[in-house]
């Protein structure tokens, strides 16, 4: 029986990490499973982001996954660390693939950071990049109206554009970076106003290219990519509006997703639609 793959995250943010997991592992079924009634994990305290994402967890190792993949940047920076040692299958996060991307990215060292309130508090990826070398200089941003921006389907027009500019505006400054970490989710669903914003000569970069990469390499040391040939039909989950998520992923995907459920995460209880 195929085991699937599980992908968490606080709303429909990542699914930009999950469209490129299923680009580079075709073979693999994904359950995706978004919080977006509870959007956005940013600004909440640490002991209640690390209770959402247990009750999301939870839920998904009920569905026998055999990785988890935890793609938002808040819950990945409060809870990793203790995911990675309590559970039986292997956990990625997406904090050091996109500080390695950064990394292989920057001509001079100088990398800024934008997340949420959360990310950016729990220095997190400062931290991430300076351990892999400690001569790098990082800007860290906190850009608290993007995920509920995003989360309402505002990826474009004037009122996006000028949300950003503004939020952006104490970057536009900082004249010596050359790259720039989105790090959450979300914001690939914006890269294009936030890479217009910095201009040509900042590289924007994404962890989710490299999360997939990494979630590869792990899945072969354990023996568990996928070998037959059916292609997977996948699942997603929300606690929110699924006419908003819907709309939204349908958009990422660049086609109908399949299965789409409700469920409540204190009941367990889900609804197909």
């Amino acid at each position: 029986m195929r085991q699937p793959i599980g992908v968490i995250d606080s709303g429909v943010g990542g699914l930009t990490v999950a469209r490129e997991l299923m680009r580079q592992l075709p073979k693999e079924k994904f359950i995706y499973l978004g919080d977006t009634q509870r959007c956005p994990y940013g600004p909440r305290p640490k002991e209640q982001v690390k209770r959402y994402t247990w009750q999301m967890v939870h839920y998904l190792l009920e569905k026998d996954i055999k990785m988890l993949i935890v793609a938002c940047n808040t819950a990945t920076a409060y809870t990793l660390q203790e995911l990675q040692s309590t559970l039986s299958i292997p956990v990625i996060g997406v904090i050091e693939p996109g500080a390695r991307a950064a990394i292989k990215s920057s001509q001079n060292k100088q990398i800024g950071v934008i997340g949420t309130e959360g990310t950016i508090s729990s220095e997190a990826y400062p931290r991430t990049l300076k351990a892999i070398d400690h001569s790098i200089s990082v800007d860290g941003l906190a850009c608290p109206p993007f995920v509920p921006m995003i989360e309402n389907g505002i990826l474009s027009g004037n009122e996006a554009e000028k949300i950003v500019a503004e939020t952006l505006q104490p970057l536009k400054n900082k004249n010596e970076m050359d790259t720039l970490i989105l790090g959450c989710t979300h914001y690939p669903l914006i890269k294009h106003l936030v890479q217009t914003e910095m201009g040509p000569a900042i590289q924007v970069i994404s962890s989710g290219e490299e999360t997939a990469r990494e979630a590869s390499l792990i899945l072969a040391y354990h023996g568990l990519l996928e070998q037959g040939n059916i292609l997977p039909t996948h699942e997603f989950y929300t606690t929110g509006n699924m006419e908003k998520f819907r709309n939204i992923a349908n958009r990422w995907f660049e086609a109908p997703i399949q299965i789409l459920e409700r469920v409540n995460l204190d009941t367990k209880q889900s609804s197909a639609n």
